[in-house]
């Protein structure tokens, strides 16, 4: 028989210790939470001890409907854990600064940045695209010349 290697899915699967961004129309929308407990195959309960205090939500059931399931995980959480244990853990996961490093996150900064400019502001940005996009033609067409 040949020798046969098994790999595991890249699929992020709802387990205790995931971390979940809450999505939807849901008061606590864009902030963290790590999955503390499976109520049901529809509901989790979630809480995020997060240190921003624009991601931490308090303890509540979540239906996985609102829920996005990130690539982070915090290690070592058993089930219906309270609130100081996981807070310990997912400091100790370093969460935080795990997600800040995400492109996820990246991502909605940006989307928050852009939706927060003024009108004067939109229009900066893009005359200084122009000039960008102006300068690349320039050399691509002297690299054109040159070859």
């Amino acid at each position: 028989m040949g020798d046969a290697t098994i790999e595991g899915s890249a699929w992020r699967l709802v387990e205790v210790g995931r971390v979940v961004v809450i999505n939807g129309d849901h008061p606590d929308a864009g902030r963290l939470a790590a999955i503390v407990e499976i109520i049901d195959h529809k509901r989790v309960l979630v809480e995020g001890p997060s240190s921003n205090p624009e991601l931490a939500t308090r303890r509540q059931p979540l239906r996985l409907s609102r829920a996005l399931l990130s690539p982070l995980v915090v290690e070592g959480l058993e089930r219906g854990v309270r609130h100081a244990t996981l807070k310990q853990r997912w400091e100790k996961s370093e969460i935080d600064s795990k997600w800040e490093q995400t492109n996820w996150a990246k991502k909605r900064e940006q989307k928050s940045r852009r939706d927060n400019l003024t009108d004067f502001e939109r229009f900066k940005v893009l005359r200084l695209k122009k000039q960008r996009r102006f300068e690349e033609r320039k050399a691509l067409a002297k690299v054109k010349a040159s070859a």
